[in-house]
């Protein structure tokens, strides 16, 4: 569990061109709000977070990205959609 508010939160980054996302076929290089953390916004991390619809499209999104096992994973908002989990290493870096 991350104890403090991500460096990222309330900032608005952008997503990697790399990245996919099954539910937003304009994922890649696409604006992103974070909120903070996943595990402080759901209380526990995405692995253990059963049912949560934005955890269980992560873990697909998680394999088909090769993403780490870890919990770096921010919680936010791309624009006009659903909360999304993203891995802070599918942010472009400025």
């Amino acid at each position: 569990m991350h104890a403090e508010k991500s460096p990222l939160a309330g900032k608005t980054v952008t997503i990697k061109k790399t990245s996919t996302h099954l539910q937003y076929p304009k994922w890649a290089g696409s604006k992103f709000h974070v909120e903070d953390w996943w595990d402080r916004v759901g209380g526990k991390s995405w692995m253990d977070s059963d049912g949560n619809p934005a955890c269980l499209v992560y873990a697909m999104r998680s394999v088909n990205n090769k993403l780490p096992m870890d919990n770096e994973v921010l919680y936010g908002h791309q624009e006009s959609g659903f909360g999304s989990l993203i891995h802070v290493s599918e942010i472009e870096t400025e």
